[in-house]
């Protein structure tokens, strides 16, 4: 495996990388190139003269650079205010975690710090969730069964994506070497109820633009928020609901403000994405597109908005035990509860979307913002009906970008056996570069093996395949992923390597928290990842009369992290949150 150049310094760029930020490599500003899907051909139009394919990087600072940790969670995060007995609890800024050395996989060496070279430093973000809050086949009414089932921040998820956007191009360079960011990776669930009008917002969002984050009615919001229902938070209103009982605010004008224009500056630096569950499938679970009724309901007039507690956890368990993964079961409720089914106003955008109108989305000029084109995807992806690809990051590292959604339905994961091995034919093509892996999907999580309609005979595989095969290439170094909601960091040994598996938790749920990573050679035998984990650039302290984008950003996350029923593990421990991860090179 190819050894990076000598370098004086210890936060000094590797070469190719240098040259990027410098502009010495001939590329376009935001260009980014892709490894076909069947091999390891180019297919971007603006590849180097020596055939290699890049990432382009943001301008920064000559070297040598230095960290950069203001914005992250090291420096400092939000932190409730009181303990859970206070009930509804604000927010305060709180201290930062300290990182944590994890010597499983290779011993810590001394004097590393002064001769480590950076290889790649790129932030994942994961498990956005963008929501259309008032669309008619959301599934808000499983609250009567579960709390935890609907969520009284949902109506703004838009300007928790965009204020994360604005965090991250806030930073100046990596929280350990200074490296400049070379790309963005986000890890799935990028939209929540695979609906047209939440892909366009989530690639604005990214892209940059304007969101009117509405459907249905241009002139003010429809849905469980201003039904009267009283399990529901009413934030406009005097009822003394479910979520007032537990200390949640009265906001006059808050509805209205949730649904005017956003803006967003879009990343500023290139980035990429893979597809998750509920990118895929409506609900995240539904294997049903399709289905001439349930998009009838998906963009017609009728919305469901309140169910018996019985008929919820009936329901609930049915989407739970993946008993129902084409949804017929789940279109013969519905119709059974058409008289209950309260009028909103129709709205074709919130049609389902295919994998294909998936990667067309992406390979939209309207979404290029900084590039690259296709965001990973490319027309290869189209002919060939895949949504996984590679891409070159530097010199010595590619990315791979999986897709373990499975279309025969349910969230839980897994990948075919074409899938399985075009990644073992381009980890053996490209034996001599380290590899970083994506996926929505953890090791964990992926334990789905429905067939998939278009692929009938193809056999489905899971997690532990997955981590075998990985196992088995020594360049595999990292394997990055979402779905659980949690930070997780997992050290994998295989039959000749070893990897980090590293989760991420997702920016719907408390902490709401995306992470940067950076690969560096030590020049002693071993490699190190940094993972560090940053929050959005809301303010921590919320102010119950600013509903600007910026004051609905901050109470995004301060109503996540009072939610009931929210789960108060999401951060993980001290070692999954930020962390060095040594490597044997």
């Amino acid at each position: 495996m190819p050894r990076t150049r000598p370098v004086a310094d210890s936060t000094a760029l590797h070469r190719r990388s240098l040259l990027a930020v410098t502009g010495a490599v001939a590329l376009s500003a935001g260009a980014g190139y892709a490894l076909r899907s069947g091999g390891g051909q180019a297919v971007a139009a603006d590849a180097g003269a020596d055939g290699t394919v890049l990432t382009s990087s943001r301008q920064a600072p000559a070297a040598p650079l230095a960290p950069y940790t203001r914005g992250t969670t090291v420096a400092g995060m939000s932190v409730p205010r009181g303990g859970r007995a206070a009930g509804y609890r604000r927010l305060d800024e709180g201290p930062g975690w300290e990182r944590v050395v994890r010597g499983e996989l290779a011993g810590a060496r001394s004097g590393r710090e002064d001769r480590r070279t950076t290889l790649a430093a790129f932030v994942q973000l994961t498990d956005l969730h963008v929501i259309d809050a008032q669309h008619p086949l959301r599934l808000e009414y499983l609250r009567s069964a579960d709390v935890h089932a609907w969520r009284p921040h949902e109506a703004l998820t838009v300007h928790g994506a965009v204020s994360l956007v604005e965090r991250i191009n806030a930073l100046r360079g990596a929280p350990v070497t200074g490296s400049p960011l070379h790309f963005a990776m986000t890890t799935g669930d990028n939209t929540d109820n695979n609906t047209r009008s939440e892909l366009d917002w989530f690639l604005t969002a990214l892209s940059g633009g304007r969101i009117t984050p509405n459907s249905g009615d241009p002139r003010h919001y429809e849905g469980v928020q201003n039904s009267g229902l009283r399990q529901y938070w009413q934030p406009d209103s005097t009822t003394r609901d479910a979520d007032k009982q537990l200390g949640f605010p009265h906001l006059d004008g808050f509805l209205a403000a949730a649904v005017r224009e956003v803006n967003s500056p879009g990343l500023n630096l290139p980035w990429y994405s893979t597809v998750g569950n509920h990118d895929t499938m409506p609900l995240g679970c539904y294997a049903s597109h399709g289905d001439p009724y349930l998009t009838e309901l998906a963009v017609g007039g009728r919305k469901l908005m309140e169910l018996g507690a019985a008929e919820a956890k009936k329901l609930q368990q049915t989407i739970r035990k993946a008993t129902d993964p084409r949804g017929v079961q789940y279109a013969a409720f519905l119709a059974s509860q058409a008289r209950a089914m309260r009028s909103v106003t129709a709205d074709e955008a919130r049609a389902p979307f295919t994998p294909a109108e998936y990667v067309e989305a992406h390979l939209d000029p309207a979404y290029r913002g900084s590039g690259p084109v296709g965001h990973g995807y490319s027309a290869a992806n189209l002919d060939a009906g895949t949504q996984y690809y590679a891409f070159r990051v530097s010199d010595d590292v590619i990315g791979i970008s999986l897709d373990t959604t499975d279309p025969g339905g349910h969230y839980a994961g897994s990948v075919g056996t074409a899938q399985l091995r075009w990644l073992e034919r381009t980890l053996r093509t490209h034996k001599g570069d380290r590899a970083i892996v994506f996926s929505h999907h953890t090791s964990e999580s992926m334990t789905n093996t429905h067939r998939d309609p278009a692929r009938p005979d193809e056999r489905r595989h899971d997690g532990k395949e997955l981590v075998e095969l990985l196992g088995a290439h020594r360049n595999v170094v990292a394997w990055v992923n979402g779905h659980i909601h949690r930070n997780a960091v997992t050290a994998h040994t295989g039959s000749a390597g070893s990897f980090w598996e590293i989760s991420t938790a997702s920016h719907v749920d408390f902490p709401q928290l995306a992470r940067v990573i950076e690969l560096v050679d030590n020049k002693d035998g071993t490699l190190s990842l940094f993972t560090t984990l940053v929050e959005s650039a809301a303010p921590s302290r919320t102010d119950y009369g600013d509903l600007t984008q910026t004051g609905l950003a901050a109470l995004y996350r301060e109503l996540s992290c009072n939610a009931p029923g929210a789960r108060t593990d999401l951060g993980g421990t001290p070692q999954d949150r930020n962390t060095e991860l040594l490597l044997k090179a």
